[in-house]
């Protein structure tokens, strides 16, 4: 059964590979518990981990005096996962596709495509230093008589 009321949490984490896992862990937690279905909760889990790589890899370069920020939040509409960086920011139009034909081979680039893919809304925003990235999927209403 799915929560019915807004849950919350947030953490501050260090610019390491512990941190991606605790963060991609938390999003799986908090897509069960938002009733999203087994097919859907892995999906979840994989943007976020995307999206956390990106802070502790290319936003913060793993330097042990950054942080990243990570919040998840469930209201009765959506599941709402925030990550954030210090690094130098990221304009997300300059982040080559990798389906063009010149990028199929390249070993990078498709983390903000799995993203976008798996979730419903994602925005991103400048921090001045750092990048934070909204994710959001929505939790489907119940279907009358069910």
């Amino acid at each position: 059964m799915a929560e019915p009321t807004t849950s919350r949490v947030s953490f501050t984490l260090d610019s390491s590979l512990a941190s991606v896992n605790k963060v991609e862990q938390t999003a799986e937690d908090y897509a069960e518990r938002a009733g999203f279905d087994e097919d859907t909760v892995p999906n979840i889990a994989m943007a976020v981990r995307e999206a956390a790589v990106n802070a502790v890899l290319h936003g913060n370069a793993y330097d042990p005096e950054k942080v990243i920020t990570a919040s998840f939040e469930t209201t009765a509409d959506d599941l709402i996962i925030r990550i954030g960086d210090q690094g130098a920011g990221l304009d997300p139009d300059t982040v080559p596709d990798p389906l063009a034909p010149e990028n199929i081979l390249r070993g990078s680039g498709r983390g903000i495509f799995l993203i976008r893919a798996f979730m419903d809304e994602v925005n991103f925003r400048q921090l001045h230093p750092g990048t934070e990235l909204t994710l959001i999927k929505h939790r489907t209403p119940a279907q009358p008589g069910t």
